[in-house]
């Protein structure tokens, strides 16, 4: 039986963290620390260092005296994240991290752990996964063009990445390679090990991921025997084992996200007038703001049903997908119609809604885009 009842006790940790980031989080909105390419690490630091003092740090994650939160109890915990696109940030429940440490914490061996994982936990490092590349891996993983040899105990890895979120800065790297003989791999090490080059930060519209979005070329990159994570051969089951949350998690912060757009275009279509009422008692206002409504509790119920189905023991990929194709657009749907409430001033900076808008839009590619989707959910019906 499925109950979404809300206890008590995971009423009062959501309102801690909503209450945390709308105090300490959101006055760092307009920080000019705050640039095209995201928040600068300094920026990052001193936000983790808040959440830490307030012991709020990474709470999605077991350790000792912090007992693991099932998916649906995340689903409540990162919507109230994501009230500020700088709450994960501050959390250290934000993308790549957060899916890079689920990963990790299934996978890496204890020495991997301690040395890649637990700095991560704790907020003192970031970390990114190597997958993507220019005409190469993305959608299709299959086309991997990166390499790996071995080299005596070890390997050697060369290509070219790009779209490699927080790749300036972060020390946790996470890489897919094509090992020769095995297939698709991933490797684990340090991002100051040489050999690992960034090239250039990429210009794209979203601006809420520290450090943005990378172009990375791997160049006689020399690793241990010890780098292997995981077996050789096996990076695709990975990457569907951190794909399935992960696609999750992006949902619950943009949901948190579209609360706070709705909620802003309210406040708006009370309180601004036009040919003698509110706004929002014209019926082109308030049908948007009725829209908005029933959209954000559909995709509310979507992404608790599927966290659920992962709760109970299941893999989720074919939920996931579901989840991800339709909250993806309708969110994007919902920050659409918040700025077109609030008028001239939906498309200016003067509100975090025009951020969330071009935030929203990204998300529609995040993890695989809806008609790749799509494409997974047609497949597995014609099959079955």
């Amino acid at each position: 039986m499925i109950d979404f009842t809300i206890t008590p006790e995971l009423a009062a940790r959501r309102d801690a963290v909503r209450a945390f980031v709308a105090d300490k989080v959101v006055p760092f909105e307009n920080d000019p620390r705050m640039t095209a390419h995201g928040p600068t690490e300094e920026l990052r630091d001193e936000l983790v260092a808040l959440a830490r003092e307030a012991g709020l740090l990474t709470f999605q994650v077991a350790r000792a005296g912090v007992p693991a939160i099932s998916h649906v109890e995340q689903a409540v915990l990162f919507e109230a994240a994501g009230w500020s696109s700088l709450g994960p940030v501050a959390l250290n429940c934000a993308a790549p991290d957060e899916g890079n440490m689920f990963l990790l914490g299934k996978i890496a061996n204890p020495q991997q752990t301690k040395e890649f994982l637990d700095p991560v936990v704790e907020g003192h490092q970031r970390s990114v996964f190597a997958m993507t590349e220019p005409g190469g891996a993305g959608s299709d993983p299959r086309q991997l063009a990166t390499t790996a040899v071995r080299d005596g105990d070890g390997y050697v890895i060369n290509g070219v990445k790009w779209l490699i979120t927080g790749a300036n800065g972060a020390r946790t790297w996470i890489i897919m390679a094509d090992l020769e003989g095995a297939g698709a791999t991933l490797f684990l090490c340090d991002g100051d090990t040489p050999g690992i080059v960034i090239e250039r930060t990429m210009d794209t519209m979203d601006r809420n991921y520290v450090a943005g979005h990378c172009v990375v070329r791997f160049d006689d990159l020399h690793l241990p025997a010890s780098a292997l994570l995981g077996e050789e051969g096996e990076a695709f089951r990975y990457a569907q084992l951190r794909l399935a949350p992960a696609r999750l998690t992006h949902c619950m912060r943009w949901l948190g996200g579209a609360v706070r757009a709705q909620s802003i275009a309210l406040d708006h279509a009370r309180t601004r007038t036009a040919f003698g009422k509110p706004i929002g008692q014209h019926q082109g206002v308030g049908f948007q703001l009725a829209d908005n409504e029933i959209a954000i509790q559909q995709c509310r119920l979507m992404i608790w049903w599927a966290c659920w189905v992962l709760d109970q023991g299941q893999q989720g990929r074919h939920e996931s997908s579901m989840t991800k194709a339709m909250v993806s657009e309708e969110l994007f749907k919902v920050a659409d119609r918040c700025v077109q409430v609030l008028g001239g001033m939906g498309i200016s900076d003067e509100t975090p809604v025009a951020g969330f808008f071009r935030d929203v839009r990204a998300f529609r590619l995040y993890d695989g885009p809806t008609e790749v989707h799509q494409h997974a959910i047609a497949t597995r019906l014609l099959r079955d």
